[in-house]
């Protein structure tokens, strides 16, 4: 702590981490041994997070990320797809495909960026705000790829192809951004196309790397 900053929205903040670390939430005794205060510090902390519904109690006492933080997270999209866009204009530009963010909402894959080339006669059209289970489609199994393998095997290309999973006659690539706090997503390309050419795969993870570096 510097005399700039505050230590209770720290401690706060710290809570808010705590909590969205683990599905079952964690009890006034052990926010209070995880942050290293007493436990009257740590119901002061959770009183102030429920009146702004950043935390809820059940009733069995557990403590939980509240509903509030959905009203916060509304606004990260548009600064997430900003950050992107640079990387995926150069991505649909040198492949001359449609190129996407998506992120995890729930237990669906929204694309929140989509970046269609200009020099094409024709390109699939696929729109921010588009939707579909994360088991089908590249960019939803490029991310449930990374889910269950935090590290890469070494025999692994880094990215996922699809074929007509999502749209007949479409062909998809995408590769998981990793190493990014807090968010769950995929960069990728969408084509017509029977497969995808050999070098779209590397550089849909050169992408995907990019808007990493751009979002920490």
């Amino acid at each position: 702590m510097t005399a700039e900053t505050s230590q209770t929205l720290d401690r706060g903040l710290k809570v808010l981490k705590l909590l969205a670390d683990t599905d079952h939430g964690l009890t006034v005794t052990e926010l209070s041994n995880k942050l290293g205060v007493n436990r009257t510090v740590v119901y002061r902390l959770l009183a102030t997070l429920e009146q702004h519904a950043l935390v809820r109690r059940d009733l069995g006492g557990r403590a939980r990320v509240g509903l509030g933080v959905l009203r916060l997270g509304r606004q990260v999209h548009p600064l997430v797809r900003e950050a992107a866009l640079p990387a995926l204009r150069s991505l649909a530009e040198d492949i001359g495909a449609t190129a996407h963010l998506t992120l995890v909402d729930g237990t669906e894959a929204l694309a929140v960026a989509v970046v269609e080339p200009t020099w094409t006669d024709y390109h699939v059209a696929y729109r921010a705000g588009f939707r579909h289970p994360l088991d089908r489609g590249a960019a939803g199994r490029a991310i449930l790829f990374a889910r269950q393998n935090p590290v890469r095997p070494a025999d692994e290309p880094g990215y996922t192809l699809t074929h007509g999973e999502l749209e007949a006659g479409a062909s998809g690539a995408a590769a998981p951004l990793l190493g990014v706090t807090g968010v769950e997503g995929s960069v990728g390309v969408v084509m017509l196309a029977d497969a995808v050419p050999e070098r779209v795969g590397p550089r849909v993870v050169d992408a995907a790397r990019e808007v990493a570096e751009a979002l920490r």
